[in-house]
């Protein structure tokens, strides 16, 4: 460490500190990234990221091994070291970062318009192609033919046009069915995935004690013949078969243990009709996506550590590990009185107490359009708040004065 020591003051006792800072500041437990972020601001370089991490790792490790009675006195002895930041000017620098730029994208959901939520946990992304080039993807995630209103497709593509203005290309999901069959067929082939057929409270009743369902030992050439008759029309009906991913049954969350990554779903899809019954899960649209689209970074909130963790697997068990985008997680900013639920807002619409989903007592990006705020405001609240780990509950109140202050308020 004696090169980052001469160079950017950077030693052991530094990375400790901003270690256990951020411990602190996240229940006890502090994650690299958000370690490596921080050194930036004592001058770490971008070529030095390579060689200073394996010391944040060591730090970070050493850190969460302690009580957050443990990680507070020791802070206290080191609290020094870390110093005052400077006003920082635009966005930090994100690792990893090519000459050809970043690769990032935004996934809603046709359920319902964008709201202030999608524009808070989403423009930092668009931002960030902005500042280093790249392509900019809105992958509309229309694989659940239940949860899809048609209308919303249009309406999308309108606000994100509004807010992000650098989309490189809009997708739909449901027009990429075939290559979502082509990873099953890839997971399956590698005996990373296999077709349950099991009653479903009695394959919770295993997995929760970490045993695995009679499903789990078929063969590959078995599990291949089920993934055909799931196809089939003739086949399998809605909920009587679902494809998992083999992952350890041992592992301390059940979340990760079998967990599903295509269905049978029979209704009739907005645009795809009955062309497809087979309809893939989350996870496994997500990855596939991420793997074809060469995605490099993908920021997205703290509610979807789980599913990054998922999604790293099925890149492990398709050997492509090494080409997992850097993730870093938002802290979530709720709403102590604003709704934001898709079903809230949409259940007072049709009672008449909003007039629509461009009611200026609604956060939806038509209303906020309506009310005269400009997508710059958005864009200078998004880069103040940076790569952010903290949550926070505001009242809407205090979000828009603090709008206000970077508003160009039309009266």
């Amino acid at each position: 460490m004696k090169m980052f020591k001469k160079t950017n003051k950077i030693n052991e006792e530094v990375i400790l500190a901003y270690s256990f800072k951020n411990a602190l500041e996240h229940e006890g437990k502090a994650r690299k990234e958000a370690v490596l972020s921080s050194l930036f601001h004592e001058g770490l370089q971008k070529k030095d990221i390579k060689k200073i991490l394996p010391e944040i790792e060591k730090a970070v490790d050493k850190v969460n091994k302690l009580s957050l009675n443990e990680q507070e006195k020791e802070f206290f002895k080191l609290e020094k070291k870390v110093g005052k930041r400077k006003e920082r000017e635009g966005l930090p620098e994100l690792p990893h970062v090519s000459k050809k730029g970043v690769i990032m994208r935004f996934r809603p959901a046709p359920s319902g318009p964008l709201h202030i939520g999608h524009i808070i946990s989403n423009l930092i992304s668009s931002l960030y192609v902005k500042k280093y080039r790249g392509k900019f993807y809105v992958i509309v995630d229309d694989t659940n033919p239940q949860e899809i209103e048609k209308e919303y497709y249009k309406k999308i593509k309108e606000d994100c046009d509004w807010i992000f203005g650098n989309v490189y290309k809009y997708i739909n999901s449901s027009e990429r069915m075939k290559i979502y069959y082509k990873y099953a067929l890839k997971l399956i082939e590698k005996g990373k995935a296999y077709v349950c057929n099991c009653n479903p409270e009695k394959f919770k009743k295993l997995i929760d004690n970490k045993k695995p369902c009679p499903c789990r030992e078929l063969s590959i050439k078995e599990n291949l013949a089920r993934w055909k008759k799931m196809l089939d029309k003739k086949g399998y009906k809605e909920g009587q078969a679902v494809l998992r991913f083999k992952s350890s049954l041992e592992s301390d969350n059940p979340a990760f243990r079998d967990f599903p990554l295509a269905r049978i779903n029979e209704t009739k899809h907005p645009l795809q009709g009955k062309k497809y019954r087979v309809w893939p899960l989350m996870n496994l649209a997500v990855s596939a996506d991420d793997i074809e689209l060469g995605m490099t970074h993908v920021i997205r909130g703290k509610d979807h550590l789980d599913n990054a963790e998922r999604q790293k697997m099925i890149y492990r068990a398709l050997g492509k590990e090494k080409h997992y985008p850097w993730t870093f997680f938002m802290g979530r900013i709720k709403f102590s009185d604003l709704v934001l639920s898709k079903r809230k807002i949409n259940s007072l619409i049709k009672s008449g107490k909003f007039s629509g989903w461009d009611d200026p007592r609604i956060p939806t990006i038509s209303s906020l359009r309506k009310r005269g705020y400009k997508k710059e405001a958005f864009e200078k609240l998004i880069i103040q708040r940076g790569l952010n780990s903290v949550d926070k509950v505001i009242s809407q109140k205090d979000f828009f004065s603090l709008l206000d202050n970077f508003s160009k308020w039309q009266t």
